[in-house]
């Protein structure tokens, strides 16, 4: 399945390879086997296999097999290495920001961002976004999650907002105006990487 270009960085030929190196880009010290780097963004094997590999032949990233698995790394000595990584943290940073900020915390049962971020990532056209609009559905506590909204912010350099429903509340047969709104419009899921138009 072709996946179109995100309008977060319209340059970025496909959202799947603005996944890609939103996860090694932002893990510079870290390799990624290909499957990991499909469960992370939630692009299929094939994609993430082709997208690495025109990384790779472009010197972005770097490789290595151990046994059956290829291993991919970001190539921290490209010459524009600081500035993709930057570009792609403000642009596809989000998702692996917030799931490695919700990592280890109980009661997050789905991490979703919706608003104007998503619908960007989804591929609709308008103004860049100013925030990031995040609903947590689940147990976690409010407290935590103006610490984790606060941290979000600072690193993203951009306004978190984080609202948490109950299950109930959002799988409900007569769902609130919010609900409603929130499953017409796309969302991102945040622990997944699959993003929902």
């Amino acid at each position: 399945m072709k996946t179109s270009a995100s309008q977060l960085t319209p340059f970025v030929r496909s959202d799947a390879v603005g996944a890609i190196l939103a996860e090694v880009l932002g893990h510079p010290d870290r390799e990624f086997t290909l499957s990991e780097l499909g469960r992370r963004t939630g692009a299929s094997g094939p994609v993430v296999h082709r997208e690495s590999g025109r990384l790779v032949e472009n010197g972005v990233l770097r490789d290595r097999r151990e046994g059956r698995n290829r291993l991919v790394r970001a190539n921290k000595d490209h010459p524009l290495f600081a500035l993709m990584r930057d570009l792609i943290a403000a642009t596809y940073g989000p998702v692996p920001l917030l799931r490695e900020l919700f990592d280890e915390v109980d009661g997050a049962g789905q991490v979703l961002i919706y608003g104007s971020w998503a619908a960007r990532r989804a591929s609709e056209s308008g103004a860049f976004p100013n925030d990031i609009d995040v609903l947590v559905i689940g147990t976690v506590p409010r407290r935590a999650l103006s610490t984790i909204a606060s941290e979000a912010g600072d690193r993203l350099d951009v306004p978190v907002n984080v609202t948490r429903l109950d299950r109930d509340e959002w799988e409900t047969d007569e769902p609130s105006p919010f609900v409603s709104t929130v499953k017409s419009r796309p969302i991102v899921d945040v622990l997944t990487g699959d993003v929902h138009v």
